[in-house]
């Protein structure tokens, strides 16, 4: 059975965090305050180092530990955020192994917690603008009956595309929102550190 290893998920996260942390810093350096790359990669590397031991939890308990490390060592907005989207995907995971059905459950409940914590909408220029058209295109694959790994090539074009899509926005939540049309014409980097987390996933897939 095809399925994303959670640990190997996280290990990939963390270390497409710390290969783009230079751009991350970049992009929130124009619209707000470039602290972006640096938060993800010591948030991501405090969750890596919580797995070092040798062992085989349960998909459910690794996502929850995550999130809770993910709030405890990141500051700014995307710890509570990044710690929510873990922690609501795994109680939605519960005992399941992370196959098709189980993924595209556990990430659109770690969508909805994002926009429990966050209120974010469509067209605010956030990291849900990404996030919202990959969980549909996964809900919508796997329902269709696509493997695991064709729903995840799907999700990543389209978290992809929604990230460049935060290019022309007019930033509407968080820092960026304080610079009115001057966040105009910048690609929002909670976007853009979402797509990594997506583009984690499929490397993850075994």
């Amino acid at each position: 059975m095809s399925a994303v290893d959670p640990i190997r998920w996280l290990r990939d996260f963390a270390a497409l965090i710390d290969e783009h942390t230079d751009e991350l810093t970049e992009l929130d350096a124009a619209i707000g305050d470039a602290d972006h790359g640096s938060n993800m990669r010591r948030g991501t590397a405090a969750v890596v180092a919580a797995f070092d031991e040798p062992s085989a939890p349960l998909p459910s308990a690794v996502l929850k530990q995550a999130g809770m490390v993910l709030i405890r060592s990141i500051g700014g907005a995307s710890g509570p955020l990044y710690g929510t989207f873990f922690l609501r995907a795994a109680a939605a995971s519960a005992e399941a192994p992370l196959d098709a059905t189980g993924f595209a459950k556990s990430f659109r409940a770690g969508l909805d917690g994002i926009v429990a914590r966050g209120k974010a909408e469509a067209g605010d220029k956030t990291m849900f603008d990404a996030l919202a058209p990959a969980a549909d295109i996964l809900d919508e694959k796997v329902s269709a009956g696509a493997s695991l790994a064709d729903a995840l090539d799907a999700a990543l074009a389209a978290v992809e595309a929604g990230r460049d899509a935060t290019i022309p926005m007019l930033a509407r939540k968080g820092r960026a929102s304080y610079l009115g049309e001057r966040s105009v014409g910048h690609q929002d980097p909670g976007a853009t550190s979402a797509a990594l987390l997506v583009r984690a996933a499929r490397q993850a897939v075994l």
